[in-house]
């Protein structure tokens, strides 16, 4: 395996101070007979052949940079770089260069900064500057040398820029430069350029004051235009005097604000188009420019933050409706750029800045702005609103629900924004994506105050699914009406893809509130109807928002699903599948899967009931025969009165004459007690155990007798069933000739808890199992071997002649207890 540790680019310093890659290979040290000495060898990784062979000097100073850059200087104008693939490789070598130096490896530098020649050089280092040559035209290539072989050492580049300061060198140079455009000079023009670049490189704030100044900026720019690689100069002064326009929206008044934003503009300009892009080795040589356009902009927003009466006029026009639409776009593209300085400002300076906003009434100016037709406004005032957002969502949930209380729905900031998201012209949606993001930002828990009753949380959530959830499911609800979407292009299935993201993030932070939103509006049925999508993005959008919800294992959403039989689409999607091993056919295997591993009841009995024919042949996973193993589990514990007596003992030795009327605390507990009695095994108390045998395996075998009876004499079943008006799925799954129309496949389901022949169904109203009361269902009764099973009545004291039989249908123990 190749040691990446020593894995190394060889870099030099070419004539135009730019670093010129030789090659990759590996570095090793070692001494070497030729040169007398230790050295440094990089040997190519594609052919092995010698990239490098350096003596480590005594006296040369080595430099560590980024921890894995080496750099050095061979000669006096022959740089070299090693880059290093990882930290380790490079310490690894700078612990050796310092073993041979005799240095600590703690250091970044070996030696002092200047060495004999450089003392020759510029003589008496310890003077406040060195002499430049005097400025002509003559001695342009002499300066331009100078400059270059400065920017390598900080103690040169240092001595350097304080001579450039004091003598006031900057300012004639550029009377050189006017003198060289007049004669043509290319050459001086050139010199100029690679001197001007260097000044830049110098990183010195006093001198960037001096040539960003009104009167030499432009020059400065000139003399950028003259790069020598390129064959013909460019043309950036008559893009800043001619192209580019500077507008005043509203009049400033300050000269000293107007001459910063000018300013401003240049420089940027000048970071941005007119130097060229710094190397890996440059990247901290123009720092304090940034640093500088950075304050200017922290300084231009204070002023117009201040100036109370230019801040009052653009809130005016922006709102007028006399104000025409060229001069609304130029009003809210400064709005924007205004915003986007803000960015710069300290987190304190931030907070005065939006304060002043809100204050000068930017939100109610931005839903005047939202509600007009003009796109590229519109667009802006996203931008705006996006700025307010991330920076104080309390302070736009604030005016929202403040708004609501004096104008209609349909006006409402927010719903503006919804629609906006939802009439997204873009193909790609990339502002509806943009929208969504601040959506979801809004309604997001996490952000909201906490105060010590949470009244933000319980008061927007409560206005936003009363005032705007309605306009978000609009578009979703309208394409759901049939089976299939009625509108399937990818535009429309992209905008429904969005919505659903955001109310499957609904799902996961808000509790009540979107719980009885779906299921008043019965959004999941309405959300599935969209597995049928053509786009296979969009199908598995709607299976998110469906596992989501399942996700959270609560009662009221499974009662829901069973109910509306809401396995019914995602089931058929997985048979349309086929045998395609894709992203749609492993995430419903997983759904099924965590409903399994989860143990979810009723759930569980759902799906066996109602989809097992159509799962059964599925054998590639152990999924859904694991689902029907629990499914038989459960059954076998309501079946078995053995378990159920030791239920009763479990129960503290309560007894109740119908399980339905258990307590929450009791039935709590029940449920957790069943994890532990998998494959019909119960925990037993110790004091049962010293009970009797005979007594233990008596229920036992009597169980055993009728559960052979059962299997060997035919069944009758009358059971009739209304849930929400449906019969039965309407996707026929298990019937056999001969067989009724039930909700379920006869043979398997006749036994569980809620259907005929189930001893005693002990579920709550709320448990795994049970059937909702307010659905309407007929006792059915079946009688073999002398046992009796009743199911479920809508009303406990619907026929007071049923308490004796219910007291015959009680399990054994339950019955000896009771007459104890």
């Amino acid at each position: 395996m190749t040691d990446t540790r020593r894995r190394v680019k060889v870099y030099t310093l070419n004539e135009d101070r730019q670093w010129d890659d030789r090659g990759t290979g590996h570095v090793s040290s070692g001494y070497v007979e030729r040169l007398k000495g230790m050295s440094l060898l990089v040997r190519a990784e594609s052919d092995g052949s010698l990239l490098l062979e350096s003596k480590i000097n005594p006296n040369t100073a080595y430099q560590k940079q980024q921890d894995t850059l080496i750099v050095w200087s061979e000669a006096e104008n022959y740089d070299l770089a090693l880059s290093f693939q990882e930290k380790a490789g490079c310490d690894e070598i700078w612990e050796k260069i310092c073993q041979v130096q005799g240095k600590d490896p703690s250091v970044d530098i070996t030696q002092d900064l200047v060495d004999e020649s450089e003392e020759e050089r510029f003589d008496d280092m310890s003077s406040p500057g060195l002499e430049l040559p005097s400025c002509e035209l003559s001695r342009l290539e002499e300066i331009a040398e100078l400059v270059a072989s400065s920017l390598p050492s900080p103690l040169r580049r240092e001595k350097l820029a304080l001579a450039l300061e004091n003598e006031g060198y900057i300012k004639k140079l550029l009377e050189l430069f006017h003198v060289c455009e007049d004669l043509e000079n290319i050459e001086g023009l050139h010199h100029l350029y690679e001197i001007v670049k260097g000044i830049f490189l110098l990183n010195r704030t006093a001198l960037f004051e001096v040539m960003f100044s009104e009167e030499c900026i432009m020059d400065v720019i000139g003399c950028l235009e003259y790069d020598p690689a390129l064959s013909q100069p460019r043309k950036h002064r008559e893009f800043l005097t001619k192209t580019a326009k500077f507008k005043e929206v509203i009049p400033i008044s300050d000269p000293e604000l107007k001459q910063k934003i000018h300013q401003t503009y240049r420089v940027q300009y000048i970071q941005d188009m007119v130097l060229p892009t710094p190397s890996v080795f440059e990247e901290n040589m123009l720092s304090t420019l940034h640093s500088f356009i950075f304050f200017n902009k922290v300084e231009i927003v204070g002023m117009l933050q201040e100036d109370e009466k230019f801040l009052t006029d653009l809130f005016a026009q922006l709102t007028d409706e006399a104000t025409d639409e060229e001069k609304r776009q130029e009003l809210v593209n400064f709005l924007k750029e205004f915003c986007a300085f803000s960015q710069t400002l300290q987190p304190q300076n931030r907070d005065a800045f939006f304060k002043t906003l809100s204050n000068m009434g930017i939100l109610p100016a931005l839903e005047v702005i939202l509600g007009m037709d003009d796109t590229q406004v519109r667009s802006a005032a996203t931008d705006i609103f996006s700025y307010l957002v991330e920076y104080n969502p309390s302070m736009v949930r604030e005016f929202v629900m403040q708004e609501a209380q004096q104008n209609d729905d349909d006006i409402l900031l927010i719903n503006l924004i919804i629609e906006h998201m939802i009439c997204d012209t873009d193909p790609e949606l990339g502002g509806a994506v943009q929208l969504m993001g601040l959506l979801r930002t809004l309604v997001d828990p996490e952000n909201m105050l906490a105060t010590a009753n949470k009244t933000e949380k319980t008061e927007f959530l409560g206005f936003f699914y009363k005032h705007c959830m309605h306009v978000l499911t609009a578009p979703l609800l309208a394409n759901t009406t049939e089976d299939k979407p009625s509108k399937d292009d990818f535009q429309t299935a992209q905008l429904l893809a969005l919505v659903l993201e955001l109310l499957t993030f609904c799902v996961e932070h808000h509790t009540y509130h979107i719980k009885n939103y779906i299921i008043n509006k019965d959004i999941l049925r309405r959300v599935l109807v969209l597995m049928a999508s053509k786009h296979a993005f969009l199908a598995l959008c709607a299976l998110r928002f469906k596992r989501k919800i399942i996700g959270l294992k609560d009662e009221f959403y499974n009662r829901y699903i069973m109910k509306s039989f809401l396995f019914e689409p995602v089931v058929k999607a997985f048979l349309n599948n086929g045998s395609r091993y894709n992203l749609m056919n492993s995430a419903i295997i997983e759904m099924f899967e965590f409903i399994r591993v989860e143990d979810i009841k009723s759930l569980t009995a759902h799906v066996i009931e109602n989809y097992w024919k159509a799962l059964e042949d599925v054998d590639y996973v152990q999924t859904f025969k694991g689902l029907k193993l629990r499914f038989e589990q459960q059954r076998e514990r309501q079946d078995n009165p053995k378990l159920d007596s030791m239920r009763s003992i479990l129960r503290n030795h309560r007894y109740r004459r119908d399980a339905r009327t258990l307590e929450d605390e009791e039935e709590m507990w029940f449920n957790a007690d069943e994890d532990d009695m998998e494959d019909g095994e119960a925990v037993v108390s110790p004091s049962e155990k010293t009970k009797n045998d005979d007594d233990i395996m008596d229920p036992i075998s009597k169980f055993m007798e009728r559960k052979k009876l059962k299997e060997s004499e035919e069944k009758e079943v009358l059971l009739k069933t209304n849930l929400s008006g449906r019969q039965s799925p309407s996707f026929k799954l298990s019937l056999s000739s001969g067989t009724k129309t039930t909700l379920s496949s006869q043979s398997p389901a006749t036994n569980l808890p809620g259907s005929p022949g189930s001893p005693g169904s002990p579920g709550s109203p709320g448990s795994p199992g049970s059937i909702p009361k307010n659905t309407s269902q007929t006792a059915a009764i079946t009688t073999k071997g002398g046992l009796v099973g009743l199911v479920d009545y809508p009303d406990d004291d619907e026929d007071d002649d049923e308490d004796e039989d219910k007291e015959d249908t009680l399990p054994l123990s339950k019955k000896a207890k009771f007459e104890s």
